[in-house]
């Protein structure tokens, strides 16, 4: 498999040694990456348009722009990259939501952490690769799994919401078959896409595009489970 990596750190030394593992991982699992190393956000910001990136490994404290402003900006147009962050702190953990981010790594990076969650970031990937064939009045729609973001039921029919809403004629039980383990159903009518939660209430989930769907009695604490599995 090819990759293209990016490393964004504003200390050398701490990139060298992220690209050195890096390197060791792909030689490691017979992968071919192209890693590219940038020095600033702004700096990565001004060529990112030239490169498809598969995975960023990102530092948040960098002067300036700092990481999570970084991601938040690449979030707007890109929702498959999948984002690393590396930090000497944990008070940006809570952040990480926002731009649902694969991982914080801890620095000093330990070697078999960050292969097991570059290998998370691949297995991700691939799995932003599938899709579900859905009839919606007459037309075949072919739809990546990860656009979804929730699916609720109205009757005989099930409303997709992904870029764009999508109503077929199938049970919330049908499209679950159809799903992976990043859905959760939510009651007896909705299906959420965990990666794309932003908060949890005893009363509300709120989605990251600020979406609010009420949390049905008793299902709070299977919520917050189905999450931490996932991760």
């Amino acid at each position: 498999m090819n990759y293209r990596i990016a490393i964004c750190d504003d200390v050398e030394t701490d990139r060298r040694f992220i690209a050195d593992m890096v390197n060791d991982w792909t030689q490691k699992k017979g992968y071919i990456a192209k890693i590219d190393n940038y020095s600033s956000a702004e700096n990565f910001l001004f060529n990112y348009t030239d490169h498809d990136y598969d995975i960023l490994l990102l530092d948040i404290e960098m002067d300036d722009m700092d990481g999570v402003t970084l991601a938040k900006k690449l979030r707007r147009s890109n929702d498959t990259i999948q984002i690393v962050f590396i930090t000497g702190y944990s008070d940006y953990i809570a952040e990480g939501y926002d731009v649902m981010a694969l991982h914080y790594l801890m620095k000093p990076v330990k070697e078999e952490k960050l292969f097991e969650v570059l290998d998370r970031a691949v297995d991700k990937l691939a799995k932003n690769e599938k899709t579900i064939n859905l009839d919606a009045k007459g037309e075949m729609i072919r739809l990546p799994i990860y656009q979804i973001r929730y699916a609720e039921v109205f009757g005989n029919y099930v409303t997709i919401h992904a870029i764009d809403k999508i109503t077929v004629k199938m049970t919330l039980g049908e499209l679950g078959k159809m799903l992976d383990e990043r859905f959760y159903r939510v009651g007896r009518s909705v299906i959420i896409n965990l990666t794309v939660i932003q908060r949890v209430t005893k009363d509300v989930i709120k989605l990251n595009d600020g979406t609010l769907i009420p949390v049905p009695r008793g299902a709070y604490d299977g919520i917050n489970r189905a999450i931490i599995n996932l991760r």
